[in-house]
């Protein structure tokens, strides 16, 4: 039977990242996906200009709509924007007990502008990490929840453990801000597993971590551990980043190609 996946998230019209991007994703690795937006953001790939956020009566009704006909099998998170939204979202999971929910606690855009309120990070520490399988803060992220700072292999293992106090199942500290590797990190509440690729050198890097964390969800809806999801999730993302490089639109940090891997038979 086909997975279901949701993404709760922002939008981005310029379809790189956020509900965008997650849907691509979806649909890339063969599942059914769907979207409560609650943002909508003007932005491209050279920078994100406005941004307004939708309704909290609007974002439940979403919510009930899907839940009340469409189960998904996994859940993930993304740009929640404001502290009202992170409440909302998360006192609405918190009755149904999502089995698999990846949390990106999405606070930065590629392009540097700031996609969280300050208020809202308490928060996701006490109401939605909590309830999260697993948590995907990129380096930057890990140091505002782990309240230290992040530079080395060491170091994101001692952010996985802080933050894993918080209260999620997992924690996976993506290292792609780092200068020489694309390091992550997995604890999984008792080993860490490193996974380790070779940092590729482009701008085509818009949505990776949206890509990322909704990868891991239609793998985890589709029975795979978490430690292959991950695995699996990380492969497809690099496929999708070297592939970007041959076809990316737009002007500064281009979308990756979420479809790499498929030929199309009506293509001549």
């Amino acid at each position: 039977m086909l997975k279901k996946c949701l993404t709760i998230a922002g939008s981005d019209c310029s379809g790189g990242a956020g509900i965008q991007a997650d849907l691509k994703t979806f649909s890339a690795l063969g599942t059914y996906g769907m979207s409560c937006i609650c943002a909508l953001t003007a932005q491209n790939t050279k920078e994100v200009s406005m941004v307004e956020n939708i309704s909290q009566v609007m974002i439940t009704a979403q919510l009930r709509a899907i839940y009340d006909d469409i189960v998904p099998d996994a859940v993930k998170t993304g740009m929640l924007s404001t502290a009202e939204t992170v409440d909302t979202v998360s006192t609405f999971l918190e009755t149904l007990h999502p089995s698999n929910l990846v949390v990106d606690p999405v606070m930065v855009a590629t392009s540097g502008a700031r996609l969280l309120d300050e208020d809202a990070v308490h928060l996701y520490r006490t109401k939605l990490i909590p309830l999260a399988s697993v948590v995907t803060p990129n380096v930057p992220e890990a140091e505002v929840l782990a309240g230290m700072k992040v530079q080395t292999k060491e170091d994101m293992k001692q952010a996985a453990l802080k933050i894993m106090e918080i209260g999620p199942k997992a924690v996976l500290i993506k290292g792609g801000h780092a200068v020489q590797t694309a390091t992550d990190v997995l604890y999984n509440g008792y080993e860490f597993i490193v996974y380790e690729e070779k940092k590729i050198e482009t701008k085509n890097t818009h949505g990776t971590g949206c890509t990322l964390s909704s990868a891991i969800a239609a793998l985890l809806a589709q029975n795979y551990s978490l430690e292959e999801a991950v695995q699996q999730a990380k492969s497809y993302l690099t496929g999708a980043i070297k592939a970007a490089a041959l076809h990316s639109p737009g002007h500064g940090y281009g979308p990756v190609s979420h479809f790499w891997f498929y030929k199309n038979p009506w293509r001549k």
